[in-house]
C-alpha cells in the first residue's frame, strides 16, 4: 500500500486525506496545531461559485491604496520592505488585468462547482451533518455604484451559466421578512450555499480517525530531506516521517515549509477576523455579503457569524480592534435591527488566508520534487474549494484521469 504524508490539517489537507483513504492509500496527516485553530474553523462557511473574479483584478490596486489610510477599512497592506511582500506585490500588479480576470473565470467556476457537488455528496454520507444549506447568498448594496458593479457581475455570471438575480429592496424584504433592511437592493447568488465549518471539520476528523488515517497534531515540520529529485524524509524535531508521496497543504505557512525543500511559493497571509453572537430569533436565514463594507454574515447553529477584513502582513498574533470595530459598525447600516456588540479580544477568532499574487490556488506536482504535490493558495475560498482540491490531489497521486483541467492552478507558475 502506497504511503502519503500530508502536511497540514485544514480543509484541504483533510479532504485530500478523505479521498486518498477512499482510494486505498495509507495516509498520515501532520499538523503543527491542535486542528482547532486554522482558517477552516473560523470562516463564514460560504460555498461560492459566484466568486469567479480573482483578487488580482482591475481596480483592486486603487482601492487598496485608498483603504490603507482608513484604520477600519476592509483591506490593508502594511507598508514594508519585506522582499516577499514586494515580490508578491509586483506579481499582483502584473495580473490585475481584465485579461487575467477573463482567463481565470472558467477555471475558478469549474473548481467551485465541483466542490459544491462534492459537498452535496458528502452531506449524504452517514455522520456528515454539517448544516449544508442551498439557499444562496444575498449581496446587499447601499449605493448606485455598488449596485452597478453587482449587476455587471451578475451578467458575467449568467454568461458562465451561474444562477444569479438582481433584486430590488422590496424583493430582498420578501426573502428576509424578519429583518429590517436599509439597502438599495441586492444580487441573489442563487448558485451559492453555506455550511457550519466547525461541524464539517469535526465530522471529517471523526471519519478519518475511524477509517485508518493517522492524524498527528502538535508536530511542526522543521526539516525536509531530499535526494535531489524526490523528498525522502520529513522531520518534526527528532522524529522522521517517510512516505512515497508528500502533500504540502499548510495554507499561509506553505512558503516556509516549501523552502525546506528548496522550493519557492509566492503567498502572503491575509488576516481575517470573525466573531459569533447568539440569534435566537433566527431573523437572518440567508447569508449576506455587505458589498461596500466587504463584510460576510452567516447564520450558524442558532447564532450569527460576522467576519471580514483582509490584512496582508507577516503572520502575527496581533488583533487589530479597529478592523473588528469596522465590521461591527457596518452591520446596522444595512440591517438596523442587528447591532452586534464589539467583542472582547478573547471572543475574536482570526486566521490567515493564503493569498497567491494572481488570486488562483496552487494545485499540482512540483517540477523540482517529483513526489511532492502542492495544494495551497486558496485565499478567502479555502473552505469553498477544499473538497475539489482534495479530490484532485488524490487523482494526481493515484495517476487517474483528473475531474477537471488544472493547468491554470499549476504549482510551478
Amino acid at each position: 500500500m502506497s504511503k502519503v504524508l500530508i502536511i497540514g490539517g485544514g480543509i484541504v489537507g483533510l479532504t485530500s486525506a478523505y479521498y486518498l483513504q477512499k482510494k486505498g492509500f495509507e495516509v498520515t496527516v501532520l499538523d503543527k496545531g491542535d486542528l482547532s485553530d486554522n482558517c477552516s474553523f473560523g470562516n463564514a462557511g460560504m460555498i461560492v461559485p459566484s466568486h469567479f473574479i480573482p483578487l488580482a483584478a482591475p481596480g483592486m490596486l486603487s482601492k487598496g491604496i485608498r483603504w490603507m489610510f482608513n484604520s477600519k477599512s476592509p483591506f490593508y497592506v502594511r507598508p514594508s520592505l519585506n522582499p516577499s511582500l514586494i515580490g508578491w506585490g509586483l506579481k499582483f500588479m502584473k495580473h490585475a488585468t481584465e485579461k487575467h480576470v477573463t482567463q481565470s473565470a472558467e477555471p475558478l467556476r469549474d473548481l467551485s462547482l465541483l466542490s459544491k457537488k462534492l459537498y452535496e455528496d458528502l452531506s449524504k454520507e452517514p455522520g456528515f451533518n454539517f448544516e449544508l444549506t442551498n439557499n444562496g447568498i444575498l449581496a446587499f448594496y447601499k449605493t448606485e455604484q455598488a449596485g452597478e458593479e453587482e449587476a455587471h457581475l451578475a451578467d458575467k455570471a449568467k454568461a458562465l451559466g451561474l444562477d444569479m438575480a438582481v433584486l430590488s429592496a422590496t424583493e430582498c424584504k420578501a426573502l428576509q421578512p424578519n429583518l429590517n433592511l436599509d439597502v438599495l437592493g441586492a444580487v441573489h447568488y442563487r448558485c451559492d450555499a453555506h455550511l457550519y465549518p466547525g461541524k464539517l471539520m469535526s465530522a471529517l476528523l471523526t471519519y478519518l480517525k475511524a477509517n485508518g488515517v493517522s492524524i498527528v497534531s502538535g508536530k511542526e515540520v522543521d526539516k525536509i530531506e531530499s535526494d535531489g529529485k524526490n523528498i525522502t524524509k520529513v522531520f518534526t524535531g527528532d522524529q522522521a516521517w517517510e512516505a512515497d508521496q508528500y502533500v504540502i497543504a499548510t495554507g499561509s505557512w506553505s512558503p516556509a515549509v516549501a523552502k525546506m525543500a528548496d522550493l519557492r511559493i509566492s503567498l502572503m497571509p491575509g488576516k481575517g477576523y470573525s466573531f459569533m453572537e447568539p440569534e435566537p430569533q433566527n431573523r437572518l436565514t440567508i447569508p449576506a455579503l455587505l458589498c461596500e463594507a466587504r463584510v460576510a454574515i452567516t447564520p450558524m447553529n442558532g447564532s450569527i457569524r460576522y467576519g471580514g477584513t483582509m490584512e496582508l502582513d507577516k503572520i502575527n498574533t496581533n488583533i487589530n480592534m479597529q478592523r473588528v470595530k469596522g465590521i461591527v459598525e457596518s452591520v446596522p447600516k444595512y440591517f438596523p435591527d442587528l447591532n452586534p456588540s464589539l467583542p472582547n479580544e478573547k471572543e475574536i477568532w482570526y486566521g490567515f488566508r493564503p493569498s497567491s499574487p494572481d488570486g488562483l490556488p496552487y494545485i499540482g506536482r512540483s517540477d523540482q520534487r517529483k513526489n511532492l504535490i502542492i495544494a495551497t493558495g486558496h485565499g478567502m475560498m479555502g473552505l469553498s474549494l477544499g473538497p475539489a482540491t482534495g479530490l484532485l490531489v488524490s487523482q494526481i497521486i493515484a495517476e487517474e484521469k483528473l475531474e477537471m483541467a488544472v493547468e491554470s492552478f499549476s504549482a510551478n507558475r
